[in-house]
């Protein structure tokens, strides 16, 4: 309880603080062409190998990719299969290294022998630049969580499959879930895609427990952008800190134990994974990715971005309502390992059983299912009893894929 506080304590000072925008790390004016630094922050530091790549999606965003291509223990050599790792919201790909290395799933994968590859999204500090727009610029942020499906993970699973010549086998967790299964339920990927391990699912939002998060739902369903007068949702600028702060002070909502509240009672946190995630995240993403999800929430279907009437839905889609994504369609003999949580409030049991029941013709060998009872949101990355409950699972379901 004392960390939560602290989380809490330490969050809204940097929500109403200026000073704080470079100690989150997040890239300025002054060196958005700087290339990452993950590799040597977080990585190599360990021991391990690390390569820095990048590369441009097919509407202009440049995206960062770290490789780790072999661990300490397991030996070297080629064609280990490769595995990309997908971060989900207001975090980016250093939320999967934030443990030591004995504990964060990269290195444990890299140590059984797989070649990794870690994602981040853009918008976020080392995905921010763009071949023509600027991070100041409104239309740099105009893209929901539908521009990543169709543009950033192709292009990074593309990349993957190009530099290893071999399937992937993918690990998403929260919105790096709902970016897959939305892909894989139009058919997409799916040639390229070995497996995927799916952490917290997310693609149904509507038994959301946490207070917090459902008043955040309504509030985005609102004239927020309007409000904000920004495209860009960054915890640390002005206008999102006073709206947070808003959020916190209604009734019923308690802020002092800001985690709990956001995501449920995470068992398995440390104080000093704490103090990692507090001098790198939160990261930026679009106001509109939010509206997105909240739109989600409502409407309890899965689709493609509301635009709000008849009109101009019509000039989006050609149809008075948005697409849906059906994840019924997704191929019966994709192998999929599912693990939630029984204190998860953001991906809360009712709604992965709704996701389960529509996976229900799934091939029976191709569909495992974990859940833990104790775990929470979060406990899925930065847990230290992950590895041990759900990451040595992770590597046993990958390792028996033929």
């Amino acid at each position: 309880m004392m960390f939560h506080r602290l989380f809490m304590i330490v969050l809204i000072s940097v929500f109403v603080s200026h000073t704080a925008f470079g100690h989150f790390g997040f890239v300025t004016d002054d060196n958005a062409a700087a290339p990452s630094d993950m590799c040597a922050t977080f990585v190599t530091i360990h021991g391990y190998k690390c390569h820095e790549y990048e590369v441009t999606t097919d509407d202009g965003y440049i995206l960062s990719v770290q490789r780790i291509p072999e661990g300490q223990v397991g030996g070297s050599g080629q064609n280990r299969q490769p595995v990309l790792l997908q971060h989900g919201i207001l975090v980016d790909g250093v939320t999967w290294v934030m443990n030591s290395a004995e504990q964060s799933l990269p290195m444990i994968l890299a140590d059984s022998g797989f070649d990794v590859w870690i994602a981040n999204t853009r918008g976020t500090r080392y995905s921010l630049r763009h071949l023509n727009l600027h991070p100041y610029n409104g239309d740099y942020w105009n893209w929901s969580w539908d521009d990543l499906v169709a543009h950033d993970l192709p292009t990074v699973v593309n990349l993957v499959y190009e530099q290893s010549g071999q399937k992937i086998h993918y690990v998403g967790h929260s919105l790096g879930t709902l970016i897959a299964l939305a892909s894989f339920s139009q058919g997409k990927q799916v040639d390229k895609i070995k497996s995927a391990a799916l952490l917290s699912p997310i693609a149904y939002l509507s038994h959301m427990t946490t207070a917090l998060g459902v008043v955040m739902a309504r509030s985005f369903l609102g004239e927020i952008t309007t409000i904000f007068g920004l495209a860009e949702f960054n915890p640390t600028s002005a206008p999102v800190s006073i709206f947070i702060k808003s959020l916190c002070a209604q009734r019923g909502i308690n802020c002092y134990d800001f985690l709990t509240a956001l995501t449920g009672k995470n068992c398995c946190l440390n104080a000093s994974t704490i103090d990692v995630f507090l001098k790198n995240e939160p990261q930026p993403t679009s106001t509109k990715n939010f509206v997105h999800l909240a739109q989600t929430v409502r409407d309890g279907i899965l689709r493609k971005y509301d635009y709000g009437g008849i009109i101009n839905n019509l000039a989006h889609y050609g149809e008075a309502q948005p697409p849906q994504y059906n994840l019924g369609n997704i191929p019966r003999d994709l192998p999929l390992f599912l693990s939630y949580g029984g204190q998860d409030a953001l991906s809360n049991t009712k709604d992965v059983e709704t996701l389960l029941d529509l996976l229900k013709y799934h091939d029976v060998g191709n569909l495992h299912v974990q859940y833990v009872k104790d775990f929470a949101h979060a406990d899925f990355i930065i847990g230290t009893t992950a590895k041990d409950i759900v990451f040595n699972q992770i590597v046993t379901f990958f390792r028996n894929q033929h």
